[in-house]
């Protein structure tokens, strides 16, 4: 197997300004497309405490902390410069309710005990290896109180398009995170985390499992696109060295397949549509 990538292990750098500049607009597009922030959760009497893991940027902290003013939310990230430009903007919103701390998520955090009536987490196939999920699940666990829920959303293999370029990198993609470690395909052939995602719930305990499937589509002249096409356009230029280091691909090729997918979907007939999984537990 391929060494896992630097950085703490993150395929793509935590501290890159082009990366946050990503994530801050993926955030959006994909909770929207999920029909709000706290989607799958429809009692919000006992939730007084919540905590997203890998946060980010901070765009799910800060909409359910401006949707919830009587919930106090907390975001965690590996990221300094991510952490810094999500407090920055809970104080310019006056977002008194929402707070954020650097922290590492695949390492024991700085809570006590049962502080979180809800720990969410979104995306993180590229964040944990897959030997890292049922630590990670555990001390999600820890972190909640008994009733407390556990909600976790990823991607379905990133969707499916028309355009023959974005597949092959998505492909390349899905075998470069299996030889390094990442995702739960047994082949390499796709990211295959949603498929365990409600077997890691019931072996830690879990109860009320349920799962909500969202999707949606990024066709040209959907709402989504452009924030789709730009997502495109920079995480592969950012993984192009992953790409690279873990032998998946040449310099050659990848550049070819690169300049033919910002063609394709440049087309008036290119579809296109992301499919993601959100499973939520019940902690006993």
């Amino acid at each position: 197997m391929t060494d896992k990538p630097e950085r703490g292990g993150y395929v793509l750098d935590p501290e890159s300004p082009a990366e946050m500049a990503r994530l801050i607009q993926l955030d959006r597009f994909m909770t929207q497309g999920m029909g709000g922030p706290l989607a799958g959760v429809n009692d919000f009497s006992s939730i007084h405490n919540v905590l997203d893991m890998a946060c980010g940027p901070g765009g799910w902290v800060l909409d359910v902390a401006f949707e919830h003013p009587e919930i106090e939310v907390a975001g965690v990230d590996i990221s300094k410069i991510m952490i810094d430009y999500a407090n920055a903007r809970a104080r310019s919103q006056n977002l008194t309710n929402a707070s954020f701390g650097i922290m590492d998520v695949t390492k024991p955090l700085d809570f006590p005990d049962g502080s979180f009536d809800l720990v969410n987490a979104r995306f993180l196939f590229s964040t944990l290896s897959r030997e890292q999920w049922p630590p990670f699940i555990a001390e999600c666990t820890r972190l909640l109180r008994s009733g407390g829920t556990l909600r976790l959303t990823e991607l379905i293999d990133g969707g499916a398009t028309n355009s023959p370029a974005k597949e092959d990198l998505h492909a390349l993609f899905c075998e470069a995170l299996w030889r390094t470690g990442y995702g739960c395909s047994v082949n390499g052939r796709s990211i295959g985390v949603t498929i365990m995602l409600p077997r890691l719930l019931r072996i830690a305990g879990y109860q009320n499992i349920r799962h909500l499937m969202h999707a949606l589509e990024v066709s040209t002249g959907t709402e989504a696109y452009s924030d789709f096409y730009r997502n495109s356009e920079i995480i592969y230029l950012l993984a192009k060295p992953y790409f690279l280091g873990t032998g998946v691909t040449t310099e050659g090729e990848f550049t070819r397949l690169y300049e033919q997918m910002l063609i394709e979907l440049l087309s008036d007939d290119f579809c296109g549509m992301w499919h993601y999984v959100t499973a939520l537990g019940t902690r006993p």
